[in-house]
């Protein structure tokens, strides 16, 4: 097992992770990673302490993330972890002057999101070959959670959220804890509510003494984790799967079928329009796909 590294104590890195009380666990536990790989490198001789970070050192330590092959997007989270760092550093008087002001990185502009087709969706979905050995609270279970991650565009850390009262089955909706705590009211499709009422009925089989309310369980009758459900769709995908492909599909058909930008923000939790708006990229993609694949002059 690696040993983890701690920052020195000068730097206050637990001082700062402890202030970011907007933002979810994943986000917290990046940033934590980003600044002490940061501090790392800076004590190797360019810098022992916050006071002593300049902006050249800041942009010699972006080039060098470009130099070790990093990806674009990551580069640019582990710029947004120092801009956030520096700028508390200041407010907090730990520093002087923020270096990390107008600090540019790369856009963090990436692939378009893979959008499952109909295949793909129907063997998640409604599959027609099952393992005889399977047990059937799990067939339930993972229905009810992959209906959900398409039919209200969840995302996996918010479906792993959910208490059983999260779900109202009877208006068809259910109640989510997005980034940042905030909360919001999404709908459920028909095949959700159904097969949720399924899985409750069979949800005892695997209750334990960790259950607490949480809606889905894993075999140990604890909460499910993201790392589970990764599972469930290794196991029914017939193409390697990322369960946010799910919600990359659930926004794009939206959009497909007419729904508006706006609507579609506020049923992903998405705090600005610009995130959403690059699912009108991947509709606009898919269009093109179409018509170049049958049009006969195209």
């Amino acid at each position: 097992m690696s040993k983890v590294v701690c920052p020195p104590d000068n730097w206050n890195v637990d001082e700062f992770i402890l202030s970011l009380s907007s933002v979810s666990q994943n986000t917290v536990s990046a940033y934590r990673s980003d600044l002490t790989d940061f501090v790392a490198w800076c004590e190797r001789g360019l810098a022992d302490a916050p006071g002593t970070v300049d902006r050249l050192i800041l942009r010699r330590y972006l080039a060098y993330l470009g130099t070790r092959n990093f990806a674009k997007r990551t580069i640019a989270r582990k710029a947004s972890a120092l801009r956030r760092y520096f700028s508390w550093a200041r407010r907090t008087t730990l520093i002087a002057t923020d270096p990390s002001v107008s600090l540019r990185a790369p856009s963090g502009e990436g692939h378009l999101p893979r959008v499952l087709d109909g295949t793909e969706l129907q063997t998640l979905l409604e599959p027609t070959e099952f393992d005889e050995n399977e047990p059937l609270w799990r067939r339930c279970r993972d229905d009810a959670l992959l209906e959900i991650l398409y039919g209200s565009g969840l995302r996996v850390g918010e479906l792993c959220g959910l208490d059983i009262d999260s779900a109202d089955l009877k208006r068809s909706s259910v109640t989510v804890w997005g980034k940042g705590a905030k909360e919001r009211r999404v709908p459920m499709s028909l095949a959700a509510v159904e097969t949720v009422q399924m899985w409750l009925k069979i949800r005892h089989e695997v209750v334990g003494e960790a259950s607490g309310a949480a809606l889905f369980l894993n075999s140990r009758g604890k909460r499910l984790g993201t790392r589970d459900v990764r599972r469930v769709l290794d196991h029914r995908a017939i193409n390697p799967t990322h369960p946010h492909a799910l919600r990359h599909t659930y926004a794009t058909h939206l959009l497909d079928g007419g729904a508006d930008l706006r609507s579609v923000q506020e049923l992903l939790g998405h705090s600005d329009v610009a995130t959403t708006q690059r699912y009108t990229h991947v509709s606009k993609e898919r269009l093109r796909s179409v018509y170049t694949s049958t049009h006969p002059r195209a």
